[in-house]
């Protein structure tokens, strides 16, 4: 299986964006929020727990078309000392399952394309229906413009439960030297990073994305969490033996909110940052941005040939 893997690794699969010289397979990774006052009503604060867990499963079809699919698992909890109104979800449990499954093409010039369909299951796993599940997808187009600068262009469309969100997208894999290297999908996330040695390397990171999420408990009356962040960490990655490696980031969460929505609070377009006919009323207090630590568990293998 593993043969099969790195012969399609092989033709230039990127994806996983950690870098084109590793593909990550496998990522586990747990996340803590420190304590966080709200910003009005409530003396106590906040702490948010996370975890997720990444799955990729590329297959060669033939010479150059492969059947790529990824599955990510999300979950979120905020809890506090609070005594809220019984329609405000508390504390918030929500989860997110979206998978990314279609075709690559590569071209004779070591170019590709990408099309891949993007269903999600995005919920609080309670009395879940079509109302839970949303749709969508991505394209991108890749050109290698040297042996050290690769990038990709293109978009993800989501229909997310506060209306259509687009996002425009630029996949880059730069080798600045021997040791720097700039990678990410931008603008959802990237990294900076020195290579210390072949086992162990450090750098900055950033990663941000709106998604949303149905609240199926009855109290709730149908409600959405809508859940942003942008979180800029430093970080340190170290082998741990054969392709095993483990990551540690610390650094800040800016803008996070988990906004209570009603289900008819729509906004008529978004792009990131940007919503288009946003007159929405949150319903819960938001609590401040702040510190936060990750650790990941990656399973990555090496790209033949980089």
């Amino acid at each position: 299986m593993k043969s099969i893997i790195l012969l399609v690794l092989g033709i230039g699969l990127s994806l996983s964006l950690m870098a084109q010289k590793t593909f990550d397979l496998l990522t586990v990774s747990g996340r803590y929020g420190f304590p966080q006052p709200y910003e009005s009503v409530y003396s106590g604060n906040a702490t948010e727990l996370g975890s997720m867990v990444n799955l990729a499963a590329p297959i060669k079809l033939s010479e150059h078309i492969m059947w790529f699919s990824s599955l990510n698992y999300f979950y979120w909890n905020v809890t506090n000392d609070e005594t809220m109104p019984t329609d405000i979800s508390n504390p918030i449990n929500i989860h997110g399952f979206i998978l990314r499954t279609g075709l690559i093409k590569k071209f004779s010039n070591d170019n590709e394309i990408q099309l891949l369909f993007a269903p999600r299951l995005m919920s609080d796993l309670n009395n879940i229906s079509s109302d839970h599940f949303q749709f969508g997808g991505l394209a991108m187009y890749k050109n290698k413009f040297s042996d050290h600068l690769t990038m990709s262009f293109g978009a993800m469309y989501n229909q997310e439960l506060f209306g259509p969100y687009l996002v425009p997208l630029v996949d880059l894999d730069w080798q600045l030297s021997e040791r720097w290297s700039i990678t990410g999908l931008l603008p959802i996330f990237s990294k900076i990073k020195y290579k210390i040695n072949d086992n162990f390397n450090a750098g900055i990171a950033h990663f941000g994305l709106i998604t949303s999420y149905k609240l199926g408990a009855p109290e709730n009356n149908g409600d959405y969490i809508e859940r942003s962040s942008i979180d800029v960490t430093v970080f340190a990655r170290h082998k741990i033996v054969g392709d095993l490696y483990v990551e540690g980031r610390f650094g800040r969460a800016l803008g996070r909110n988990y906004a209570q929505y009603a289900a008819d609070q729509k906004v008529d377009f978004s792009l990131p940052l940007i919503g288009f006919g946003d007159n929405r009323e949150q319903k819960n207090v938001k609590f401040n941005s702040g510190w936060i630590a990750e650790l990941r568990l990656v399973y990555s293998v090496p790209v033949p040939g980089s």
